[in-house]
């Protein structure tokens, strides 16, 4: 009988008596792992993916990110609605920030980002017939392994704000000017007094002594002293529609008389128009039942308009003012024999800073603050215009209900 050999043969041994070592299964299996791996990582950088993209759609805020050369790579939803064109995807960053000039390295905040700076800048926005906006960026640096940048950019409309803050600033101005008009006006008063009065007292000595308006040579002072009283009286009633005007408004709704109003107003207003040859045709209606409104914003309302009304005439021109009731509504028409507003900008006029007038003459914010006014007083202020053809607003107030 043959003897049985045993012998022990260890796991080198046996692949190679399997010839496992030679063959590819090994590789195939570590292949295999590592494929498994992979697909683990790309699962879990693909939820990581989907989160940052929710992360970048749900900022309120414009985002878009530059690549190296500074043209948009990637932007959330809310670009389009603030650079449609600006923002898409391989545009340049000067089509933003310095559109005509290839470059602007000391301005463009991106150009200055991929050098590796963070920048906040503000800057306007004017487009063809529509209102300027506002704009704050922000633009951060974003470093890759191999010490290159990209430009991270922010985006935030703050027309609201920056709009709130200029009229902020244009009422702050208009009060001290208020103020300071109250404290003139106050000053002009007791010089004017004692003319009238030194006046007054001529004229009864005229009256009290014959021999004094008998003598020729004072033929004409009885006539000169009744001029000089007339119109210091003719001041004194400006200088109090002044201080009427000044007068701060407390927000407080009262019965008021629209014709007292109005005729104050056109007081005040009425050298614009003996000096630019602008003829002012009044039509109050007699026995107006009073209005409820704050006077003192009604007066602003209305110098607005007529100065308005006023500066679209180009030489000589007319201006008509007439008050009057309808459904139970108090209503002032202005007419003006103007320039007219081009179609396409009337829905734009009661917008805050918008303007046809030329620099200097306006800075748009009357009609906005007037709309704001009426609106506050419970009544309505509408316009109807023709180019070329002059303009009518027509204010509505209700009336007072016994």
């Amino acid at each position: 009988m043959d003897k049985v050999l045993r012998t022990t043969v260890d796991e080198a041994s046996l692949d190679r008596l399997l010839g496992l070592e030679s063959s590819k299964i090994g590789f195939y299996s570590e292949v295999k792992q590592k494929i498994q791996e992979l697909e683990t990582a790309n699962i879990g950088l693909r939820s990581k993916t989907r989160e940052l993209q929710a992360v970048f759609d749900s900022i309120s805020d414009g985002v878009a990110i530059y690549d190296g050369s500074g043209l948009v790579q990637h932007r959330n939803h809310v670009c389009p609605s603030l650079f449609p064109r600006e923002t898409l995807v391989g545009m340049s960053c000067r089509e933003l920030f310095h559109p005509g000039r290839d470059s602007a390295p000391e301005i463009c905040p991106v150009e200055r980002a991929l050098k590796g700076e963070s920048v906040q800048v503000s800057f306007t926005s004017s487009p063809t017939d529509m209102e300027t906006r506002y704009f704050d960026a922000t633009v951060t640096p974003i470093e890759d392994n191999h010490g290159k940048h990209r430009a991270l950019l922010f985006l935030r409309d703050v027309t609201d704000r920056r709009t709130q803050e200029l009229q902020l600033v244009q009422a702050e101005k208009m009060s001290s000017i208020g103020v300071l008009a109250a404290g003139v006006a106050h000053e002009i008063n007791n010089p004017l007094a004692s003319v009238a009065g030194y006046a007054e007292a001529l004229l009864r000595r005229f009256r009290d002594e014959p021999g004094l308006s008998g003598d020729p040579r004072f033929e004409v002072f009885q006539k000169y002293l009744e001029v000089i009283m007339r119109e210091t009286y003719r001041c004194k009633g400006i200088i109090d529609c002044l201080l009427s005007f000044s007068r701060k408004s407390d927000g407080s709704i009262a019965p008021l008389d629209l014709n007292l109003v109005l005729r104050e107003v056109l007081e005040l207003v009425r050298y614009k128009s003996r000096y630019e040859h602008v003829e002012v045709e009044e039509q109050l209606q007699q026995g107006l039942p009073r209005v409820l409104g704050d006077g003192a914003g009604l007066r602003q309302v209305f110098m607005n308009l007529l100065l308005n009304a006023h500066q679209a005439i180009s030489g000589a021109g007319k201006v008509e003012i007439s008050t009057s009731c309808a459904d139970g509504m108090g209503v002032v028409r202005i007419k003006d024999s103007g320039c007219g507003i081009p179609p396409q900008q009337l829905a734009q006029i009661w917008n805050p800073f918008f303007t046809t007038k030329t620099v200097g003459q306006g800075l748009g914010l009357g009609l906005a603050i007037s709309y704001n006014i009426i609106q506050r007083q419970g009544g309505e202020i509408q316009v109807e215009s023709q180019q070329g053809q002059g303009s009518i607003f027509t204010v509505r107030l209700p009336l007072c209900r016994d």
